[in-house]
């Protein structure tokens, strides 16, 4: 992150008070539907407004798949994970067999763990893709509450009930499953659970001490033995579509593509440590960030982080600095605008909220950024 003049004391109470009522018009828009107030962090050099329950942990969904990605960085970087490698030689064949079959054809061999990274490998979607079960899979977890998913069920889900959706190294499309076979991969070449390897090469150095994967550790990085993790962790309430999942097992589903639960000090801390070059090198992070996969309208993904171009959501954004990290169905976000020096954290625990999210976090950015310059 590059240096930034730190603001007056009038301009950051003007500052605040602006945020302040930005966030209040959104849960009063919100508490129509009798949800939490949204958790809310907005930090830059000399500045930092919160609102809403600051220290109360949340499942940030798919903002994991930013630790998954460095931690796959990471490995890269020592060497002891090649990037390019055929997936058929970095995992037993039981885990990626049938999962890349195109017309007949096993095309197993062609996909690498930077397709993986990438959403490129052509491999389906568990969470949002199609099934021919004819059940989408948020009504599976809604209605199966207590089933506990393991990374083999997840991969069996997709083997089993969905077919590929392209060639590897072929198009973008977005992956959970393709995360799930990434965090097995990294697994076998850092040689520790995905737990650990989290706890220890990317919560410890970076002070997330409140952060968790969820139904496999504690913060901290102790073991979960819980039957209850979640409530035990006091998760605040998440919706996915009409159900209330807080305290559900089926959130198991989410792992290496999402399992982390965090808080918004803690995400703050991944970005400012993430944007530093203290994870990865500055040049490895440029890497995660250089890719045009098209995920939404204004939305580009690279290698497990996305690029928000204000610009291309609406017109009248264009001239607004890019945006790096990532983002959560259920309504959490973890941005850097590296060009103003601010991050924005916030979480709106549902995944019907979430076009309320980025009206929230725009207007977030577009204040703290005009405030600063």
């Amino acid at each position: 992150m590059t240096d930034h003049a730190t603001p007056t004391a009038e301009r950051t109470e003007r500052l605040t008070d602006q945020l302040r009522r930005v966030v209040a018009r959104a849960d009063r828009a919100r508490g129509k539907r009798d949800l939490p107030s949204a958790q809310v962090l907005v930090t830059a050099p000399g500045f930092e407004f919160a609102s809403g329950d600051r220290a109360r942990r949340f499942h940030s969904a798919s903002v994991g798949k930013l630790v998954t990605a460095i931690r796959a960085m990471q490995l890269a970087e020592t060497g002891a994970l090649d990037l390019d490698a055929p997936v058929t030689e970095l995992l037993p064949g039981a885990e990626w067999r049938g999962l890349f079959v195109v017309d007949g054809r096993d095309r197993a061999r062609e996909a690498t763990p930077w397709h993986l990274l990438t959403h490129t490998s052509g491999v389906a979607d568990y969470f949002e893709g199609r099934a021919d079960t004819g059940i989408p899979f948020e009504r599976e977890i809604a209605d199966h509450p207590d089933r506990r998913w393991s990374p083999d069920d997840l991969l069996d889900y997709t083997r089993r009930h969905q077919r590929p959706v392209g060639v590897p190294g072929g198009r973008f499309s977005y992956s959970d499953t393709g995360y799930v076979l990434l965090a097995r991969i990294l697994e076998e070449a850092g040689g520790a659970s995905l737990g650990e390897q989290f706890h220890r090469d990317v919560f410890a150095p970076t002070g997330m001490t409140e952060s968790a994967l969820l139904f496999h550790t504690l913060p901290g990085g102790a073991p979960s033995t819980s039957a209850t993790p979640a409530a035990d962790l006091d998760i605040a309430p998440l919706w996915i579509g009409r159900a209330e999942l807080s305290r559900a097992t089926s959130l198991s589903c989410d792992w290496g593509g999402g399992g982390v639960v965090t808080t918004l000090d803690d995400l703050d801390r991944l970005l400012a440590a993430w944007g530093a070059g203290r994870l990865v090198p500055a040049s490895v992070r440029d890497r995660m960030i250089a890719g045009n996969g098209r995920f939404r309208p204004g939305i580009r993904y690279g290698a497990g982080a996305m690029t928000v171009r204000y610009g291309g959501l609406s017109p009248f954004l264009f001239g607004m600095p890019h945006a790096h990290g990532h983002l959560g169905v259920t309504a959490a976000h973890a941005f850097r605008v590296p060009q103003a020096g601010v991050n924005v954290v916030l979480n709106l625990h549902s995944t019907r909220e979430m076009v309320r999210s980025f009206r929230l976090h725009i207007d977030l950015v577009r204040k703290t950024v005009a405030a600063l310059r």
